[in-house]
């Protein structure tokens, strides 16, 4: 069992730095990418405050299917294009969201959700997945939250 300290007093580029050690650890060597995702998944929920939901997409057949998450149940196909989730897959570009109300054609999975952050996960320049995050706190995402997210999704990519 892997464990790990989680200071939430810290600056956000030291709480990535864990949270990228972390999964690195936990993944490292394990060649099933459904279990490296829900380990992924559980370390994001763990690890960040203010979360309602955290998770992936994978890439199946042209659209995004529903992979391992943390929190209440979700919509279990998306179409490229189609929401904060779709635009990213689609764009192959992160998605910083401060207010999901206000995204054209965003999918409300929960109603709860306010704002949400969507990272690509690239294996050779295609998008494999999505790392999605919610909050529901408006606002909630930064660009260092994105950075982080981006560089926990090129650690990974070639483990999901």
């Amino acid at each position: 069992m892997y464990s790990f300290e989680i200071d939430s007093a810290a600056p956000k580029s030291e709480l990535y730095a864990e949270l990228v050690r972390s999964a690195d650890a936990l993944t490292s060597g394990e060649p099933d990418a459904v279990a490296n995702m829900a380990n992924v998944a559980a370390l994001l929920w763990e690890f960040l405050p203010d979360v309602n939901w955290t998770g992936f997409y994978r890439v199946v057949q042209g659209e995004l299917v529903l992979g391992p998450f943390q929190g209440k149940a979700a919509c279990i196909r998306i179409p490229f294009g189609r929401g904060v989730c779709g635009t990213a897959a689609q764009t192959g570009e992160t998605q910083l969201i401060a207010d999901v109300h206000a995204f054209p054609g965003h999918i409300a999975c929960d109603a709860v959700s306010a704002s949400e952050l969507v990272v690509p996960v690239k294996r050779g320049g295609i998008v494999i997945a999505v790392i999605d995050l919610d909050s529901p706190s408006l606002n909630r995402f930064d660009t260092q939250d994105a950075r982080g997210i981006e560089l926990l999704a090129e650690t990974i990519a070639t483990r999901i």
